[in-house]
């Protein structure tokens, strides 16, 4: 069942696209992250809750609209900001039952303690806790919340491994009770990690990222194959990564540059990096058709994403990328007169 349906949604800041027209629908049972940066993130966050006028697109929680119902809309939506305010003089019990009344809630304390593993600190002044601790309140409160549409924004960055680990059972108890959950967050593992869907919202649109499981014996099965097989498996043009026990699919344009470091290949995409099993060589080979350089013996750079070529000393050279870190990448001297010859320079 459909519970959230965003059509034709916008978003410019004077001259600046933020994302544009995008549509997108999340279902029961579905916990999808959005990745993003933290203006696009806050963007939508206040479009989702009716702080921005969405107009001339449409948002809809279980097919009703803020316009046609701003009170039961906003009904239907939990939504854990990052930076949230608590009540620090309260004790967690009391913050519970403040938050049990607000929302007129059945849940028992047992039970919203203990799936927040915050039991033993039940009889604590919240000024008392850690920062993951208190985030836990927060998750407590969603919990309390009796609503269709559950919103998490940076909700397990910073904190402990405790609180991932509870952050990962709340998001697994709400989906069995047949709620819909988004991550807006700027972490790409933690959207990975979590969710069933990924999406990235820039300001290229809306792009969801490939995801799936890391299934090891079949793919020992698979080596036994004969070689044109697997060569057809390669036909997407992809490039395959590993986080955690799932494989995330990128496709050439999105990769910024690669770096080789210790024997291992990393893909940096938006200042991340993602590590992957090709060789620098296999990668330089499958991607030199999507206009991208070995520039050193230890990176590979997208062409596109290059901004300047500076000298840094007499003998050596430097890339610099057009991303928001303005990343340098080393380019060798052998390699500075390829990429002249390339650009039609002398």
């Amino acid at each position: 069942m459909e519970v959230l349906s965003i059509e034709n949604v916008a978003k410019h800041d004077k001259d600046t696209t933020l994302f544009p027209p995008f549509d997108l629908k999340i279902y029961k049972q579905h916990i999808t992250a959005i990745y993003s940066s933290l203006n696009v993130r806050h963007a939508l966050i206040k479009m989702l809750i009716g702080k921005t006028s969405v107009a001339p697109g449409k948002i809809f929680v279980n097919h009703e609209s803020i316009v046609a119902n701003k009170r039961h809309y906003l009904s239907q939506i939990a939504v854990c900001f990052f930076d949230e305010g608590i009540y620090e003089r309260l004790t967690v019990i009391d913050c519970m039952k403040f938050y049990r009344d607000l929302y007129q809630s059945k849940q028992t304390f047992d039970y919203i303690l203990q799936l927040t593993q915050l039991e033993e600190k039940k009889y604590k002044k919240i000024s008392k806790l850690t920062f993951s601790e208190r985030r836990r309140i927060q998750f407590a409160r969603m919990l309390l919340q009796d609503a269709a549409l559950y919103i998490f924004e940076e909700a397990d960055l910073n904190v402990d491994l405790e609180t991932k680990r509870v952050f990962s059972t709340i998001t697994d108890t709400l989906k069995q009770n047949q709620k819909a959950i988004i991550i807006l967050t700027g972490n790409m593992e933690n959207a990975i990690t979590v969710a069933d869907n990924v999406y990235r919202l820039d300001e290229n649109g809306l792009h969801q990222i490939e995801i799936g499981k890391d299934e090891t014996e079949e793919t020992e099965k698979e080596v036994t194959e004969p070689e044109e097989s697997l060569e057809q498996a390669f036909e997407f043009n992809k490039i395959p990564t590993k986080v955690n026990d799932k494989i995330v699919l990128f496709d050439p344009p999105e990769i910024d540059y690669i770096e080789s470091k210790d024997g291992q290949a990393h893909l940096f995409i938006k200042g991340e990096a993602f590590p992957t099993t090709f060789t620098l060589n296999e990668l330089e080979e499958r991607l030199k058709y999507f206009g991208f350089f070995r520039c050193h013996r230890s990176y590979i750079i997208n062409l596109q994403k290059v901004r300047e070529v500076i000298t840094w000393t007499r003998n050596s050279f430097n890339l610099i990328l057009d991303d928001q870190a303005k990343s340098s990448i080393p380019l060798s001297k052998a390699k500075m007169a390829q990429l002249k010859e390339m650009l039609g320079l002398k």
